[in-house]
């Protein structure tokens, strides 16, 4: 699978992606990271990419529904991963357009992503 949930502790939901995003996978991530949702209550998330090769072609990537239901109770969102995914993710995770607030993190800034879904709503850098 080329994304899972890794963590729930403290709040925090930790995805890990891996490899080509597809859309059935992110849909069925989704489906779970929404049951652990309603029993945490509100939590900041936490991806991080590994080895990634972006988004398949294809797939209902339109659907909001996930950020719908859940941008209410979802604090922050940190996304850490190679600079060149920069732009994309940021887009893809609709930065800007979202209520929830979102940074991308460097793998190499891994700790200050996790300190900053820590903090309160701070500059992440």
């Amino acid at each position: 699978m080329s994304i899972e949930i890794v963590d729930t502790s403290n709040n925090v939901l930790t995805f890990r992606v891996t490899g080509l995003l597809k859309q059935p996978e992110l849909a069925a991530v989704q489906k779970e990271a929404g049951a652990v949702i309603q029993k945490l209550g509100k939590v900041r998330l936490l991806v991080l990419t590994e080895k990634f090769e972006g988004w398949e072609r294809g797939g209902n990537w339109g659907d909001l529904s996930f950020s719908s239901k859940y941008d209410p109770v979802i604090e922050k969102m940190a996304v850490v991963g190679e600079q060149k995914w920069e732009d994309l993710a940021l887009m893809f995770t609709s930065k800007g357009i979202r209520r929830v607030e979102i940074e991308y993190f460097l793998p190499s800034e891994e700790a200050q992503a996790r300190a900053w879904l820590a903090a309160g709503g701070q500059d992440p850098k």
